[in-house]
């Protein structure tokens, strides 16, 4: 059996696990360091307690988007490993004549 990934659900499954991961960590890091200040996941507060900044976009939906990803390419990997079927392994011997 040749190891080539041409399935049509391998190929969706990696592009759909794979954006899922860019979209949270890349494209919407982008979105947030355009945005400005703050950068972090915890809002900015002056020395009286109050809220002066809050990031774009709630950390809990990048976090999803990663989380998402990663369950996306582990049911992949699970349903690759059942639908893979199982190599015979064969010993072959070989008849040589005796001295």
């Amino acid at each position: 059996m040749q190891d080539t990934i041409d399935d049509t659900i391998d190929r969706a499954a990696m592009a759909l696990g794979g954006a899922l991961i860019l979209m949270g960590v890349v494209v919407l890091g982008i979105v947030e360091m355009l945005a400005g200040e703050p950068y972090g996941a915890a809002p900015l507060t002056n020395d009286a307690g109050e809220v002066i900044a809050t990031p774009l976009i709630d950390p809990n939906i990048r976090t999803g988007l990663v989380i998402a990803g990663l369950v996306v390419l582990l049911v992949w990997q699970l349903y690759r490993m059942a639908a893979t079927p199982a190599t015979e392994h064969t010993d072959r011997r070989v008849d040589t004549a005796a001295d």
